[in-house]
C-alpha cells in the first residue's frame, strides 16, 4: 500500500499552507532528509524533508496550490517492490488545488466585487452540472463520514471551507435527501474574521479597489482579534530620560572596531531582558489553570513586512550583551523580509517590543502577542522641557508604554517592571551589574 506523504505542520499554530515548489517528480527515488519540497506559511518559507525512503509514485498536490490542510496527503509514496498499480487504490486528496496568482500579478488589486456564491440546489441537474465543473466534491473526511452514516447527499451542499470546502458543521444540521443550512457569507476571506458589518453595503461598485487578503494579513486579522477579545488589557506609561543613554550610545559607536553600530533599540531590548530577570513575574504565560514562568528573556522584536509584521525572537537576552543583540536582531529582521525565519525564531518569546519612534510616533499601544503576557511600546526620542528642583530645563525624553494581560500581570507588578526598566535606561552602566 502507497505511504501517503502529509502537509506537515510546521509550527504549533499552523493549520494550511501553501506548496510553493517540489523538488521531487514522479518516479523519483527519495531517501530519508532529502528535501522534496518548499512549504510557505504565512510567515516563512521551509524545506520539507523525506521521513521514509521509496519512489515517489503520485504528486497529489500541484505546485503553487494554496490553503493546504495540515495533515493533508499530497503525494504517495511507493515502498520498494510496490507497482504502479497500488497507485490506484490510494485515497484522493479532499482538497481542491487553487494555484496562486503568478508572482508579477500579486500586487495587482482587484477591481471588481466578487460574485455571490450560487444558491444551494439539490436538483440531479444542478449536481450534475456541479460535478463537471468541479471535477468532484471536496469536503473533510470528518465531514465525509458524518455524511456517510446519515445519508447526506454531499453534492446539495455548499461548503464553508477553504475554497469552498465542505467541513464538518455543514453537514452536521443536514437531512437524508435534503440541503444543509447554508452558512451566512461573510465578507472577509477564508481563515479571518468577518466584519459585523460588511463595508461594501456603504460604497458604490466601481468606487474602491478590492484588494485580497494574502495568507498573512489572514493570520494577522485572527490572531489579533482573538488576542483582544479573549486578553484583558490594561496599559501603563513611562517616560524615560535618554541623554546618558545617547552620550554613551555615541562613545561607544565611535570606539567600535568591529564596525557595530548600536541603535537606542538594542539598549531598550537589553534593558527589558534585565528588568524582566529583576521582576520575574512578568515574565510569564497564562496557561488557564496555571502561569509558566519562563527560565529566560526571550524577547520578541516587531519587524514591519511589505503586508504585514513578524516578531523574530533573541533567546535569553539577558546572557547577551548590547553587540551580540544588535549583531542578532539585524540578522533576524532581514531574514525575516526574506520569510527566511523558522517556526522557533518568531514562535513563543516570553515579551515582545513594538518601537515605532523612527516614523516620528510619540505615543502608542500595543496588542499582546499570545501566548506572551506583555508588550511595550516604545516611541520617540525628543527633547522635552522637564521640571528639576523648580527649574525648567530641557530633556531627551521617550515614552514607553506596556500593554498587560491583567489575567497574568496586574497594575503593580507592571509598574515594578517598568520602575527597573526605566531604572537600566536612564542609567546604562547598571546594565553591567
Amino acid at each position: 500500500m502507497p505511504t501517503p506523504i502529509l502537509m506537515p505542520a510546521l509550527s504549533p499554530t499552523m493549520e494550511e499552507g501553501t506548496l510553493t515548489k517540489w523538488h521531487v517528480k514522479e518516479g523519483d527515488e527519495v531517501h530519508s532528509g532529502d528535501v522534496i519540497a518548499e512549504i510557505e506559511t504565512d510567515k516563512a518559507t521551509m524545506e520539507v524533508e523525506a521521513v521514509d525512503e521509496g519512489r515517489i509514485g503520485k504528486l497529489l498536490v500541484a505546485e503553487g496550490t494554496e490553503n493546504v490542510p495540515v495533515n493533508q496527503p499530497i503525494a504517495l509514496l511507493l515502498g520498494e517492490g510496490e507497482a504502479a498499480d497500488a497507485l490506484k487504490e490510494a485515497a484522493a486528496p479532499q482538497v481542491a488545488p487553487s494555484p496562486s496568482r503568478p508572482k508579477e500579478a500579486a500586487g495587482v488589486e482587484s477591481k471588481s466585487r466578487p460574485a455571490s456564491p450560487a444558491p444551494v440546489t439539490s436538483t440531479p441537474e444542478a449536481r450534475a452540472a456541479r460535478s463537471a465543473e468541479a471535477g468532484r466534491i471536496f469536503a473533510s473526511p470528518l465531514a465525509r463520514r458524518i455524511a456517510k452514516e446519515k445519508g447526506v447527499d454531499l453534492a446539495a451542499i455548499t461548503g464553508s471551507g477553504p475554497r469552498g470546502r465542505i467541513v464538518k458543521a455543514d453537514v452536521e444540521g443536514a437531512k437524508p435527501g435534503m440541503p444543509a443550512p447554508r452558512p451566512a457569507p461573510l465578507a472577509a476571506a477564508p481563515g479571518a474574521p468577518a466584519p459585523a458589518i460588511d463595508p461594501r453595503a456603504f460604497y458604490e461598485t466601481g468606487s474602491y479597489d478590492e484588494i485580497p487578503l494574502d495568507s498573512m494579513r489572514r493570520t494577522i486579522a485572527r490572531r489579533l482579534t482573538q488576542a483582544m477579545q479573549e486578553i484583558p488589557h490594561f496599559y501603563l506609561t513611562v517616560d524615560c530620560q535618554l541623554d546618558e543613554l545617547l552620550r554613551i550610545r555615541k562613545d561607544l559607536n565611535a570606539k567600535s572596531e568591529g564596525g557595530i553600530k548600536l541603535s537606542v533599540n538594542d539598549f531598550v531590548i537589553r534593558a527589558a531582558a534585565l528588568a524582566l530577570m529583576k521582576v520575574p513575574d512578568v515574565n510569564v504565560s497564562f496557561a488557564g489553570s496555571a502561569l509558566l514562568r519562563h527560565h529566560h528573556a526571550d524577547i520578541g522584536i516587531a519587524v514591519a513586512l511589505e503586508h504585514g509584521l513578524i516578531t523574530p525572537i533573541i533567546r535569553a537576552a539577558e546572557t547577551k550583551g548590547l553587540a551580540e543583540i544588535s549583531a542578532e536582531a539585524r540578522e533576524l529582521a532581514e531574514r525575516a523580509r526574506e520569510k527566511k525565519l523558522k517556526p522557533n525564531e518568531f514562535e513563543g518569546g516570553s515579551f515582545s517590543i513594538s518601537n515605532l519612534g523612527m516614523f516620528g510616533i510619540k505615543h502608542f499601544t500595543a496588542v499582546i502577542n499570545p501566548p506572551q503576557a506583555a508588550i511595550i511600546a516604545v516611541g520617540r526620542g525628543e527633547e522635552r522641557p522637564v521640571v528639576r528642583n523648580g527649574k525648567v530645563e530641557v530633556a531627551t525624553m521617550m515614552t514607553v508604554t506596556m500593554s498587560c494581560d491583567h489575567r497574568a500581570i496586574d497594575g503593580a507588578l507592571g509598574a515594578r517592571f517598568l520602575e527597573a526598566f526605566k531604572a537600566f535606561v536612564e542609567y546604562p552602566p547598571s546594565m553591567l551589574l
